[in-house]
């Protein structure tokens, strides 16, 4: 049953936008039709800057070191948000809720949809299911991309197949490599 895709699309957005910033307010507009936003955003001054600091702040939840503290640092944004769901039957997609005032702007929309997006998803995948690309501890090539572990079996570890594949390689390397050569 799909009953709320504020969890899942809206994590991936927010990793997507920490993964790779775009350039400007136009950029993130479209990657937020990427992933099936369709109302339009007001504008204001300092959109592009604001949301910069709303996936800042959201990296703080994807870094903290264990549960109870991604739990506070994600209330609080939920507290900040102040957003409440409401009803809307915007573009004949039938009726659906939103978390967020159809006159707020970018940063405050986001700010709503990603808090509450990722406290659906870490509360019902588990706390467990975001953090950083194992391949970040590498010492060449090392990767500090977000990964937002949407898989059945809640073992995702690699923001790529790439990383996974270069993980895979070292430990192969290290294990293969005689023990006189390692000195």
């Amino acid at each position: 049953m799909h009953l709320n895709p504020y969890g899942e699309y809206a994590v991936l957005l927010a990793a997507t936008l920490a993964n790779d910033w775009p350039a400007d307010r136009a950029g993130i507009v479209a990657r937020t039709r990427e992933f099936g936003m369709t109302m339009g955003f007001s504008a204001a001054a300092g959109d592009h800057q604001r949301t910069r600091e709303v996936i800042d702040n959201w990296l703080d939840v994807v870094d903290a070191p264990g549960p109870q503290q991604r739990a506070a640092l994600l209330n609080a944004q939920l507290a900040a948000a102040a957003a409440y769901p409401r009803l809307t039957d915007h573009d004949d997609e039938g009726w659906h809720l939103h978390y967020r005032d159809e006159r707020d702007s970018l940063p405050e929309v986001l700010v709503s949809v990603i808090s509450v997006g990722t406290a659906l998803h870490l509360s019902t995948r588990g706390m467990h299911r975001l953090g950083r690309c194992a391949a970040g501890a590498a010492p060449r090539d090392p990767c500090s991309a977000v990964v937002v572990d949407v898989t059945r079996n809640g073992r995702q570890q690699y923001c790529s197949v790439r990383c996974a594949n270069r993980a895979a390689v070292r430990r192969h390397r290290a294990r293969s490599t005689p023990a006189s050569s390692k000195s």
